[in-house]
């Protein structure tokens, strides 16, 4: 190894060392899913007529939306919905002539004008609804 890649090497492990000798212990996480969102928005980036229903942890569903072709993509209002804040919620899409898949994480419902944007990428029996922000 190069002298200096193992000086620079022993310097950020002995700075790694400090940092976590002294650092406190982690607060307790949130309970609620994160992000906290008020707005639900799916890309149909699959191949195939899709619709989706916001859906709460227990099973609850929101109004959904239209079904809407490849290349576009929907938002809902969540607060139209009267959630109480802090709901756990993810969209569950159906496909036209396919298979209904819910989304791969919750997030947490808030008044707050943020959107939580999914994916939807496959095919009608073979696809995937992905948080990417």
């Amino acid at each position: 190894m190069a002298p200096r890649l193992r000086h620079t090497l022993l310097a950020a492990t002995t700075c790694a060392t400090v940092v976590a000798a002294g650092a406190a212990p982690a607060a307790a996480a949130d309970a609620r899913a994160v992000p906290c969102v008020q707005k639900m928005a799916v890309v149909n980036n699959a191949g195939f007529v899709l619709g989706f229903t916001p859906t709460t942890r227990d099973g609850a569903q929101t109004p959904p939306s239209d079904q809407y072709p490849i290349n576009q993509y929907r938002s809902l209002d969540l607060t139209l919905a009267n959630l109480p804040a802090n709901t756990e919620i993810r969209p569950v899409v159906s496909a036209v002539g396919g298979d209904t898949v819910p989304g791969n994480v919750y997030v947490s419902f808030c008044a707050n004008g943020q959107t939580a944007t999914y994916t939807v990428t496959g095919t009608t029996l073979d696809y995937t609804v992905t948080l990417i922000g």
